[in-house]
């Protein structure tokens, strides 16, 4: 048969899937598996045995990304590279970012068991952290390998236990000895479930993501003076979460001032000294800004710092605000080659953009990255309802593995067999 017959196995995609849903299982049918945790370790072996099972060879580099090589008939070759992630949200599911490795890992079968030559080398890799939930920020592992982080300064990050990255790596013993960013890649593909709704309502089955989503993430300390709630009259009080209520409202006023595509939240708080009775005193919370275009994110920075010098001087309150990470908007070089398979292939599909942050969009620094996208029930995710059917799955992953085999070229397909 020629290549373009060639599919993988869905049955035992979906069982991978569910296989590797276990390590981690909450009662609602998700995963808790966070970065560099005991059950991240158990996740990350299992995709080591896979992987050796079909026939590749494993590194680990400083930041523990693992990288999964399966030779090509040139070796000289910068590899065609596919991976995502596999720790999750406290409350997440089962198929973000694992999706993506267990799509690489079936491949890796596939084109095992039919003993397919490429021309190119095929590398799998998971990257470290890409959640972004126990350590911060998001997408550390890419975003180290890429060269956005320093990976000292990334070691030395700590959870809210004190546990640092470079410790917890040690712990579960993914501390690898390979140098950051030493590999020979060539193009960087990455399966992911959408995230959204769009697809599901379009009654699309494959994303053609062009763009990725800017980022900005900000920690906003408010610090007024806590007193007694009972005998502080109103005009003499420095409420810090009073202030910080308004600062939070505005940055929903930011994202609908900034349509189509404007996007605001607030998702972490903590305050002090959290008592009833007490005028609160500090405040701490998080802000995520998001949109597509470079200019209009600026734009929205600007109206949530002016807004926050507002309040620091209307409620005679400090506000310091620490824009700790910017991601700034991606275009996907090797998108082409991801409608090419989709159109091959016979799936309805459409373009879109990727609205979350993605190790793809690091990798698409250094070398030609694309993204397919698959739907999820509802536009569902970091939520452990997510799902998405095996049937889904199924063609994301043949979308994936043509649009690599169009850069990684199958040598002789009379090795493929029936």
């Amino acid at each position: 048969m020629s290549t373009k017959e060639l599919l993988i196995n869905g049955e035992r995609l979906w069982n991978s899937l569910m296989e590797m849903g276990k390590i981690g299982a909450t009662e609602k049918g998700g995963c808790n598996r966070l970065a560099l945790t005991e059950l991240d370790k158990q996740a990350r072996d299992l995709f080591c045995q896979w992987c050796e099972a079909a026939g590749c060879t494993i590194s680990v580099d400083k930041m523990g990304n693992i990288f999964a090589r399966r030779e090509g008939l040139d070796s000289s070759l910068g590899a065609v590279c596919t991976g995502s992630h596999l720790d999750t949200q406290p409350t997440g599911g089962k198929f973000d970012g694992v999706f993506g490795v267990l799509s690489g890992v079936e491949i890796l079968r596939t084109l095992h068991e039919g003993n397919i030559q490429t021309r190119a080398p095929i590398e799998i890799s998971v990257w470290t952290n890409e959640e972004g939930s126990r350590f911060q920020p998001a997408m550390q592992g890419s975003g180290v390998y890429v060269g956005r982080f320093d990976l000292e300064e990334e070691w030395a990050k700590k959870d809210v236990n004190g546990y640092t990255v470079k410790q917890a790596l040690e712990d579960i013993g993914y501390l690898g000895t390979e140098e950051i960013g030493s590999r020979h890649i060539q193009a960087f593909f990455e399966a992911h479930i959408e995230q959204g709704p769009i697809l599901e309502d379009e009654d699309k089955q494959i994303g053609v993501v062009r763009l990725g989503q800017g980022i900005r993430w900000y920690n906003v300390t408010v610090t007024g003076r806590e007193s007694h709630a009972g005998s502080t009259p109103m005009h003499l009080r420095a409420d810090a979460l009073a202030a910080a209520s308004n600062i939070i409202a505005q940055v929903e006023n930011i994202a609908h001032a900034h349509k189509p595509n404007g996007l605001g939240t607030t998702g972490f708080m903590q305050v002090y000294p959290n008592s009833r009775n007490t005028i609160p005193g500090t405040v701490t919370f998080s802000v995520d800004l998001r949109n597509p275009d470079p200019a209009v994110l600026a734009s929205m920075d600007r109206m949530l710092n002016e807004y926050c010098e507002k309040m620091a001087a209307e409620r005679d309150v400090d506000v310091d605000v620490d824009h700790f990470w910017y991601f700034e908007p991606v275009e996907f070089a090797a998108s082409e080659n991801v409608k090419i398979a989709a159109q091959k292939l016979g799936y309805s599909h459409m373009d879109i953009f990727a609205g979350a942050g993605h190790d793809a969009c690091y990798m698409a620094d250094i070398v030609p990255s694309g993204m397919v996208f698959t739907p999820c029930k509802d536009g569902i995710s970091h939520n452990e309802i997510e799902f998405t059917t095996p049937e889904q799955c199924e063609a994301g992953c043949n979308v994936l593995l043509h649009a690599m085999l169009e850069v990684a070229e199958v040598v002789d397909s009379k090795t493929i067999k029936n």
